[in-house]
């Protein structure tokens, strides 16, 4: 049988202790964390176990101009502030203090811009470069420390080494294999024909007669034998291998085994967490909706949302109008699945009018992300299109709304980041990807096969 992938906290004194003596300079090393790290992670100087972390002036007063709104990395600005302005209760932040935690190194806030090299002359005056020198006069000042500058902006890092500087991308929460991601469903070859009997014929089939190991909660298969060949998914509840029918979803009928994988997970009450990856042109925002659209009468509303990611990096408040108007162009291609879902009936039929209905009562709704912060979703389907746009935060964020009877899918394609500082490795989507993996609530499909047009799948595939 052949198997083929898819794919203890110390009291301080009122003055802050002296550093202790270094007794081992070649691996303790202080890394200076950017304003983008902490825009990503504001606990992030808690991740660097016994080495020290540095933060310098500057990265203080950018995260000034961050602490108002709505957005996460407001969030994370502010609660970065309240965790130093705690740190420091007692203390200078100019001095070393003691992070708390067990073997935990030390923190400051480094003052002084002032080195051999002046980032600034070279390179020009803007923050960027205010940082570089903060990391350029620590090194000078602490030559038999490395030094590293953690930074998720790219052209800093190169900018860094240019001036001999170390410079790391921030890795926690960071996929190392990407392209090993999980897919969610495996092609099991050689599998025995009584197996596929017994699964069209009953319906189930205990795992171990067509698979060598207890798969992932959740996993889907192709099985086949020399003449025939069944989709199947195993049951994380039951502990079952069951038949996995193609069916239909709001007039939207799956074109491969992965779209019929898809609707399945979407609309299986069991599961209440579902990701949904793949290109352009696979189907995975109209599959999701479609689905949502089937399962109507259990639950109350329908939300989709989409992170607002503005173009030539200028904020929505560029944009004429209030804020329906600002936010319409960001929301059109939901709109756009939903004309779609909503022609495959004539204009006269209760189905086109259902939706039309949904639309007005609000019973169906396509709202920008910023607006659930502190809200409880309960009874929902909350479809969240472009997740690789999110961090691992954001994700976090979002699934902890959830209340009672509430489903969430996540869709996007890892490769198609359009946010600055993430990556296919660091983004929320790939990290939801890889934690999630193997839990009996969670289920996984990566879409491969482009279904929009012939002239679509020319694009993904030539250009």
């Amino acid at each position: 049988m052949k198997v083929s992938k898819s794919s203890s906290t110390s009291k301080t004194s009122k003055t802050a202790k002296a550093k202790p003596k270094i007794t081992d300079q070649d691996t303790k090393k202080i890394f200076v964390l950017d304003t983008s790290v902490i825009l990503y992670d504001h606990s992030a100087i808690q991740n660097f176990q016994e080495h020290d972390v540095a933060i310098p002036i500057t990265v203080l007063e950018e995260l000034d101009n961050f602490k108002k709104g709505n957005d996460i990395k407001n969030f994370e600005a502010r609660e970065f502030i309240r965790f130093i302005d705690k740190l420091s209760a007692e203390h200078r932040l100019q001095e070393w203090l003691p992070l708390n935690g067990k073997n935990k190194g030390y923190f400051k806030v480094l003052m002084n811009e002032s080195s051999d090299i002046d980032a600034l002359t070279i390179f020009g005056d803007k923050n960027d470069h205010r940082i570089l020198n903060s990391a350029l006069s620590l090194k000078q000042e602490k030559p038999d420390n490395k030094i590293v500058l953690v930074t998720k902006d790219i052209n800093l890092r190169l900018k860094a080494r240019a001036l001999n500087i170390t410079a790391e991308d921030y890795e926690t929460g960071k996929i190392q294999d990407v392209a090993g991601l999980y897919t969610g469903n495996d092609t099991i070859e050689d599998v025995s024909p009584a197996v596929i009997s017994e699964l069209y014929e009953k319906g189930e089939c205990e795992p171990d007669k067509a698979l060598q190991q207890t798969p992932a909660d959740n996993h889907y298969f192709i099985l086949k034998s020399f003449k025939s060949s069944i989709l199947a998914f195993y049951n994380a509840a039951e502990k079952k291998l069951e038949r996995v029918d193609k069916l239909t979803a709001f007039g939207v009928k799956p074109r491969n085994a992965e779209q019929a994988f898809a609707i399945h997970a979407l609309t299986n009450p069991q599961i209440k967490l579902v990701t949904v990856q793949g290109v352009a042109g696979t189907g995975k925002t109209l599959l999701a909706l479609a689905s949502a659209l089937e399962q109507r009468r259990e639950y109350k509303q329908i939300y989709l949302a989409r992170p607002v990611v503005p173009l030539s990096n200028k904020d929505i408040g560029f944009l004429p109008g209030d804020i329906k108007s600002k936010l319409n162009p960001y929301m059109e291609p939901l709109w756009d699945n939903l004309k779609y879902i909503q022609n495959q009936f004539a204009e006269t039929s209760k189905e086109y009018q259902k939706i039309r209905d949904m639309v007005d009562l609000e019973k169906l709704m396509i709202t920008p992300l910023a607006y659930i912060r502190g809200r409880s979703l309960s009874n929902i389907v909350f479809i969240v299109d472009e997740a690789q746009n999110l961090t691992p935060h954001e994700v976090k964020t979002i699934i902890s709304r959830a209340g009672e009877n509430t489903k969430i899918v996540f869709t996007g394609d890892v490769y198609q980041i359009d946010t600055p500082y993430l990556d296919s490795q660091s983004n929320g989507l790939s990290y939801l990807i890889d934690r999630a993996k193997n839990h009996p609530l969670y289920a996984h499909i990566t879409l491969l096969k482009g279904e929009r047009s012939e002239l679509a799948n020319l694009a993904n595939e030539l250009l």
